[in-house]
């Protein structure tokens, strides 16, 4: 079994832009080679082969492997130091003096107002980025993130996010800290037209807004329609999704589609009518060793102020009973 590597570093990420580094770079991770055997495979002159070779081996993707002293000759073999990379870098804002932290999560309003509150009174500036939870999860695994927020519920132990965190973290310790309990639901237009009661109603010709595929609301959707047995290609629009919550009501909102799944917020900030069908924990996952970062202790601060929890406690669909609990995740 070959060696993986992830490529995180903006000098490696330099280094194989350029195409003729790339190109020995996959050579040499099908076998060492010397530089005058690359300059023969490559029809190139051997010194234009070692700047080449030296600046990934300065970048840390090649490495020599060995040398040979034949008489007054000497060989020296480089090799990559994997035999897969793949590249992971998050370009983040520059705020100048302020440093950021990163939660790359599912999209949520406690998480906007948490960055808002952090971000005008503290030091430092919370950029949230949404891309769903599951995604959210496997960015912090790989380093890309401070903070993951997830909304995943395990369908054998009826918990929400610790199963899949165990999963994805096997060998390392997460705290996973609750933000809120939310409503979700059916978003439609105001008044409900169409007497849309249930995920049953979704698959009578109307149409559907959908969520991107690893998002919570999205994981949660593909569940219940198995355990009702809906086949999803009865469901006009299932393939057309939105990033967020927001994206969903807009949607619907403007006529192009009838129904949604997303939160009771989204639905109340554009006016549109909401049929609930279940609340659910969002929770910010941290690598529990970070914890006493001033810079995460910052981020979890506001969780524990009965100011911030009434504010969000405001936000239709909003339960914050357990706002600030925290639960270690042994890996």
């Amino acid at each position: 079994m070959g060696t993986y590597r992830a490529l995180d570093r903006s000098d490696q990420l330099k280094s194989i832009a350029d195409p003729h580094r790339l190109a020995l770079l996959r050579r040499l991770m099908a076998g060492r080679a010397t530089i005058t055997q690359l300059g023969a495979a490559f029809g190139k002159h051997p010194a234009w082969i070692r700047y080449h070779v030296k600046t990934l081996e300065a970048a840390g993707l090649v490495e020599l492997v060995e040398t040979k002293t034949t008489g007054n000759y000497t060989e020296k073999f480089y090799q990559a130091n994997a035999s897969a990379f793949s590249l992971q870098m998050l370009v983040t804002p520059e705020f100048g003096d302020r440093s950021s932290l990163v939660v790359v999560g599912s999209h949520d309003f406690a998480v906007e107002m948490l960055a808002d509150n952090v971000n005008s009174h503290h030091k430092i500036v919370i950029v949230p980025v949404a891309v769903g939870s599951l995604d959210g999860l496997i960015a912090l695994r790989q380093g890309l993130a401070d903070a993951a927020g997830c909304h995943l519920l395990d369908a054998d132990s009826s918990e929400y996010n610790v199963p899949y965190i165990r999963h994805i973290f096997p060998d390392r310790s997460i705290t996973v800290i609750t933000l809120s309990h939310r409503e979700q639901g059916l978003i439609v237009p105001s008044g409900n037209p169409r007497d849309i009661r249930g995920i049953e109603d979704i698959a009578s010709g109307i149409r559907f807004i959908n969520r991107n595929p690893g998002s919570g609301t999205r994981v949660w959707l593909d569940r219940e329609l198995a355990r009702q047995k809906i086949p999803v290609d009865a469901i006009a629009g299932f393939d057309e999704t939105a990033l967020t919550h927001t994206d969903v009501a807009v949607r619907v909102a403007t006529g192009g589609a009838d129904v949604g799944l997303g939160i009771r917020a989204a639905a109340d900030r554009l006016g549109l009518a909401f049929v609930p069908l279940f609340q659910e924990r969002y929770d910010l996952a941290v690598p529990t060793a970070r914890l006493s970062d001033p810079m995460v202790q910052e981020l979890i601060e506001p969780l524990t102020s009965a100011g911030f929890c009434k504010n969000l406690s405001k936000v239709p669909g909003y339960d914050t009973r357990h706002t600030g609990d925290l639960e270690r995740v042994a890996g």
